[in-house]
C-alpha cells in the first residue's frame, strides 16, 4: 500500500475517462481504464483527466474534508467532545507528533497523489492537446491543473512545514515534484525551501490565471472549475502568508473595485471582465442547497454518487453538529472561552451569523451550524470565498499603512461586518494596531468553520492559544508544526524529518 501511495503506480485512476464532480456537468462516464500512451487521445478522455484533479483533491482525507477540519480545531475555538483519535483528537491536542499517525499520513498521500495526477495531465494535455482539443482548451485544462497543484502545495506547507515568516522561507520546505511518477524508482527528492515551494505556487497561479478561462458556461461551473478569478483570489491567500502585503494589494486590486459596493464588476485594474464576484446580502444563503453564488470563488462539490463524496467521518457535518435532525457525531463543540463569547454571538446581537451557530439547550454547547445537510452530508467544501478577498485586501492596507487606520481598509473591514449587521457603519479604528486587531477578529468570526484560523496563526508565527486541557503551544515547541508522513521517510532516501 505504500508503495502505491508513494511511487502512485496506479496511473489508471487519472486515466480513467471521466471522472464524477457535480450533476450533469461532471457527470461520470464508464470506468475505462486505459494504458499511458492513449490517455489524452480524445477530448473526453483528456477532460476525465482533468475532471479528475478535483475529485483527488475533494478527497475525504485532504481538502473537502480533514484539511478544512484540521485548520479549525488546531485553533481555541474548538473543544474536542470524545477523544477519538481517528477523528482527530491528537491533532486538536496539537500532539500528532508520531510520523505514522492517521492524520500525518494520510493528509500527506492524498496531497501527494493529487500532485502527482497534476504532473501526469500537465504532461499528456502539453503533449497532445493542441492536436486533440486545440490550443485554446489546452492552455485551460493546464491553468487548471497548476492550480490544483498550487492548491496543493500550499496546503502542505501550512502543516508539514515552517511559516515563511520564519527565516524569511529559508527553513526546509516540502519535495517540489514536478514532473510525473509513473514507477517506482523516482522517489528520492530533497526538500526545498519554504520559499522555493512558495515560488512554485505563484508561478503556477499566474499561470492559470493567465490561461484560465474568464468565466464558464455556469454559475455552478464557476464555483466548482477554477477560472481566472479564482487564480487570482488564491494568490491573496498566498502572498498573505508570505507577508508580502504589496502584492496582497496588487492582486485584489485587480477583483476588487476601488470603493463601496466592493465587487469585481469595476476593479482598480481595467481588464476584460470576468465572474462578477460580490459579498451576498444575507450570509446564510452561501451555506444553503444554492453553492454557486457569486461570493463562492471556489467550492468542492459533493454528490450522493458512489465516492463523490469525503465519506465516513470525513464529512464537515459529521464534525460539526448542527442539530437534532442532523447530529453528525458532535465531535467538536465550540470553546465557549473562543470567539462565541464576543458580542457577535450574544443573545441581544443583530449579526446574522449567529445563525450560523447552533446552541443546544440540552447541554449548553454551541456547534457550527454551516454545514446543514443530514447524512450523508454533501454540503458544498468552502476554499475561497469573496469575503475572504475583501479581508485579505483590508489588511494588507492596513499592514502597510502605520500612519494611521487606513481609510479603505476600514471600509473593506465595514464592508464584510454590515452584510451581517446592520450596526457595523458606527464601527471605527484609530490607530493601525487598532484596524488590524479588528480585522483578525472579525476573520475569525466570518471563517469559523471553514478552516483558516490555521493558516492566520502559522503565517504570523504565533503561539497558538490555549484551550480546554491544552496548554498553548509556541512557534518554538515540538508540534507546532507536523513530523513528515513515515511513508515518505521510508520511500524517499534523501527526505529529512521536522
Amino acid at each position: 500500500m505504500k508503495k502505491q501511495i508513494k511511487y502512485i503506480i496506479a496511473l489508471s485512476l487519472v486515466l480513467i475517462s471521466g471522472v464524477s464532480c457535480k450533476k450533469e456537468y461532471l457527470t461520470p462516464v464508464p470506468q475505462t481504464v486505459v494504458s499511458d500512451a492513449t490517455a489524452f487521445d480524445t477530448p473526453e478522455r483528456i477532460l476525465g483527466n482533468v475532471r479528475s484533479l478535483y475529485f483527488n483533491a475533494k478527497g475525504g482525507s485532504f481538502y473537502a474534508g480533514r484539511y478544512i477540519v484540521y485548520g479549525d480545531i488546531r485553533g481555541e475555538d474548538f473543544i474536542n467532545e470524545t477523544g477519538n483519535l481517528v477523528t482527530g483528537a491528537d491533532v486538536w491536542s496539537l500532539n500528532p507528533t508520531g510520523t505514522s499517525t492517521n492524520s500525518v499520513i494520510n493528509l500527506w498521500a492524498q496531497a501527494y497523489f493529487t500532485i502527482n495526477l497534476c504532473n501526469v495531465t500537465i504532461e499528456g494535455v502539453a503533449a497532445k492537446g493542441p492536436t486533440v482539443v486545440g490550443a485554446t482548451l489546452t492552455n485551460n485544462y493546464l491553468g487548471e491543473a497548476r492550480f490544483i497543484r498550487a492548491l496543493c502545495y500550499y496546503s502542505l506547507l501550512q502543516y508539514y512545514a515552517r511559516p515563511y515568516a520564519d527565516g524569511a522561507g529559508s527553513k526546509p520546505g516540502l519535495p517540489l515534484r514536478l514532473t510525473s511518477i509513473k514507477g517506482p524508482g523516482f522517489s528520492d527528492l530533497a526538500r526545498s525551501t519554504v520559499a522555493q515551494v512558495y515560488a512554485q505556487i505563484i508561478d503556477d497561479l499566474n499561470f492559470a490565471e493567465t490561461n484560465l478561462p474568464l468565466t464558464n458556461a455556469s454559475a455552478e461551473l464557476n464555483t466548482t472549475r477554477a477560472h481566472r478569478n479564482t487564480a487570482i483570489a488564491l494568490k491573496t491567500r498566498v502572498y498573505l502568508s508570505m507577508q508580502n502585503y504589496a502584492a496582497v494589494i496588487t492582486e485584489a486590486n485587480k477583483i476588487v473595485s476601488a470603493s463601496a459596493p466592493f465587487t469585481a464588476t469595476n476593479p482598480v485594474t481595467p481588464g476584460p471582465a470576468g465572474v462578477n464576484h460580490a459579498l451576498q446580502p444575507v450570509i446564510t444563503t452561501i451555506f444553503t442547497t444554492t453553492y454557486n453564488t457569486t461570493e463562492s470563488i471556489f467550492s468542492f462539490p459533493m454528490s450522493a454518487a458512489s465516492g463523490d463524496n469525503p465519506g465516513t467521518q470525513n464529512q464537515l457535518g459529521f464534525y460539526f453538529l448542527r442539530n437534532g435532525s442532523n447530529p453528525g457525531s458532535a465531535e467538536y463543540s465550540l470553546n465557549p472561552a473562543g470567539i462565541v463569547s464576543d458580542s457577535v454571538f450574544s443573545a441581544t446581537s443583530a449579526d446574522a451569523r449567529k445563525g450560523l451557530v447552533f446552541n443546544n439547550l440540552t447541554n449548553g454547547k454551541r456547534f457550527v451550524n454551516k454545514y446543514q445537510l443530514p447524512s450523508p452530508f454533501l454540503d458544498y467544501a468552502p476554499v475561497i470565498r469573496y469575503s475572504e478577498v475583501l479581508l485579505n485586501l483590508a489588511e494588507a492596507l492596513a499592514r502597510t499603512n502605520a500612519a494611521t487606520a487606513d481609510p479603505r481598509g476600514l471600509a473593506l473591514l465595514r464592508a464584510v461586518r454590515l452584510r451581517s449587521n446592520p450596526a457595523a457603519a458606527t464601527i471605527n479604528a484609530a490607530t493601525q494596531a487598532q484596524l488590524i486587531a479588528m480585522i483578525m477578529q472579525e476573520r475569525r468570526i466570518e471563517f469559523l468553520g471553514e478552516g483558516l484560523r490555521n493558516n492566520d496563526l502559522m503565517r504570523l508565527l504565533q503561539t497558538i492559544p490555549a484551550k480546554g486541557s491544552v496548554p498553548a503551544k509556541a512557534p518554538s515547541d515540538q508540534g507546532y508544526i507536523w513530523p513528515i508522513s513515515a511513508n515518505e521517510m521510508s520511500l524517499n532516501k534523501l527526505m529529512t524529518d521536522n
